[in-house]
């Protein structure tokens, strides 16, 4: 018979679900932890973190993301190729399996949480789990109640998640592995993946649907602040979001997904899931830190005989991950909450080399930025791969953003210009040449940019407009050699900048397009224009 440990909230009949054994309900991370190596779910390091492994899928399966086509949204819905659709009788076929397999399972895993740290907009979820660990990283990753909070909490969105449960051909999907939100059900059902960050990127997707109705600007970037001035930092996979975040003169509010509503920003999560590539006590302490810490769930990493993480070896992955609760990072706010921001910072690893490491943007050049969301893969991480290939995606955050790109771009302009907040672009990748040829951009130097940028020791700086890109760019920055501002004056062949500048340009201009019905002709007005 089974039976509940913890703290129950609900009964997880009301879903359909009958477990056949144990259901654990909001068990704290320890015990989820001890739980997961029992079971054979993970293993520990040699600082006891749990180490775990996703198999196949080491990242998001972003073809196999579907949304309900259901009336109460279909509207708000910016359809294509990123918000794919589903009907209602696929939902209602995959979901009684998910609880079918659920049902079957010898011991289920419930967490009631928060996404939202201000508690006046978040939202109440539950996530059900089959594995101990899933169950810790849900933990690790939202908001966690008081017990005064879990006594009244009443979940508005649920989360079912069956890992090893796997789609059939018969079912019409994309393949064996899929995540369907269903807003009028209030449901998400993920299968056929043990990727932890489905069950966390699936929710913020609900936020980012449901929050600019109330005004609010959902954004997937970092933020801090050092009480008297907040920044946020928009930025892809890779370019430095989490890592310049963690800055130790200013408090961490958060490093993936936050608001800015009528009382400034607030953390959706209560926690960090730091990419951990090439990680080192060196340059990143404090998130090297989390990784030596009993509560800390690292994926995919590679340990030594000793148990010691390499966190040098991608032989798995490159999209190694750390899962912690932001309390093990010590320079923090304690509420998770910051002021409206001062400076918005979008952060891209230009790979071809061509962006300068920092420029100041216009409020339109603001707009289109974050529409275009740039950024570029490195050759060699993918077969075929031999140049730099540009990126971008809508708002920094494309595959989470249900609504068209204009809705979110019209909410910052709009929260800027109240505010007056600087917009700035950081180039973290290279200098000198594309990648192959130049080098990439010291840490400490763009620590420094940014340092100045947000103290206010660039205001009385001289800048000089880029005849191409149309952003400014300081002639000088403290603790930063003048000549690293410029890119072209860091390339040996300028006419091979010039060229590869132009292409970039285009590239921005070509993606543009498919958005420029939808924006003023002020922020059109901010593209590139190639010299050639």
């Amino acid at each position: 018979m089974a039976e509940a440990h913890g703290t129950p909230t609900g009964d997880l009949s009301s879903y359909g679900i009958t477990p056949s054994g144990d259901v654990y309900w909001n068990q704290d991370a320890p015990s989820l932890i001890e739980l997961s190596v029992a079971r054979g779910e993970g293993t520990y390091s040699a600082h006891k973190a749990l180490v775990t492994e996703t198999g196949e899928r080491t990242g998001r399966s972003p073809n196999d993301k579907f949304i309900v086509d259901e009336a109460s949204t279909s509207e708000d819905i910016n359809w294509g190729d990123v918000n794919v659709s589903t009907d209602l009788d696929t939902f209602v076929r995959m979901r009684a399996k998910v609880v079918e397999h659920l049902s079957a399972q010898p011991s289920l895993f419930v967490q009631d949480l928060y996404c939202g740290a201000d508690f006046s907009e978040a939202l109440p979820i539950r996530v059900v789990n089959q594995n101990a660990w899933h169950n810790a990283f849900a933990r690790n990753m939202f908001i966690r109640p008081s017990a005064e909070q879990l006594e009244h909490h009443n979940p508005e969105f649920t989360v079912l998640h069956a890992p090893h449960f796997e789609a059939s051909p018969e079912d019409g999907l994309n393949s064996h592995c899929f995540v369907i939100v269903n807003y009028a059900a209030k449901e998400v059902i993920i299968g056929g993946t043990r990727y932890a960050g489905e069950i966390k990127k699936s929710i913020f997707s609900v936020m980012n649907l449901i929050l600019p109705k109330k005004g609010i600007l959902p954004m997937h970037c970092s933020a801090n602040t050092n009480g008297e001035n907040t920044a946020i930092f928009f930025g892809l996979s890779g370019t430095g979001k989490t890592t310049l975040s963690a800055d130790p003169k200013r408090a961490l509010i958060g490093d993936d997904e936050h608001g800015w509503g009528s009382n400034g920003v607030f953390n959706f999560e209560g926690g960090c899931y730091a990419k951990l590539i090439d990680l080192s006590e060196e340059d990143e302490p404090a998130i090297f830190g989390t990784t030596r810490k009993f509560g800390t769930v690292l994926e995919n990493i590679v340990m030594d005989e000793n148990g010691v993480p390499d966190f040098t070896d991608t032989s798995k992955t490159q999209n190694t991950r750390g899962s912690y609760p932001i309390e093990f990072i010590d320079n923090r706010t304690p509420d998770s909450k910051g002021g409206h921001p001062q400076n918005v910072i979008f952060l891209t690893c230009d790979a071809f080399g061509v962006l300068p490491p920092i420029s100041r943007l216009t409020p339109d050049q603001a707009a289109y930025h974050f529409i275009s969301g740039y950024t570029a893969k490195v050759a060699g991480t993918e077969i075929g791969v031999k140049e730099p290939q540009a990126t971008f995606s809508a708002c920094f955050g494309e595959p989470f953003m249900p609504m068209h790109p204009g809705v979110y771009a019209d909410l910052l302009s709009a929260k800027m210009a109240e505010h007056g907040a600087t917009a700035w672009l950081i180039n973290t990748g290279w200098s000198g040449g594309a990648y192959g040829v130049g080098s990439r951009m010291k840490i400490r130097h763009t620590r420094a940019m940014l340092n100045a940028a947000l103290d206010g020791d660039l205001d009385g700086v001289e800048f000089v407009k880029d005849d191409r890109f149309g952003f400014e760019v300081p002639v000088e920055c403290p603790n930063v050699p003048s000549e690293v501002l410029q890119p072209r004056s860091t390339w040996v062949d300028k006419s091979e900048y010039d060229s590869t500048a132009d292409k970039l340009a285009s590239m921005f201009n070509d993606n543009f397009a498919r958005y420029a019905q939808g924006v003023s002709e002020a922020v059109n007005s901010s593209a590139p224009t190639p010299n050639a």
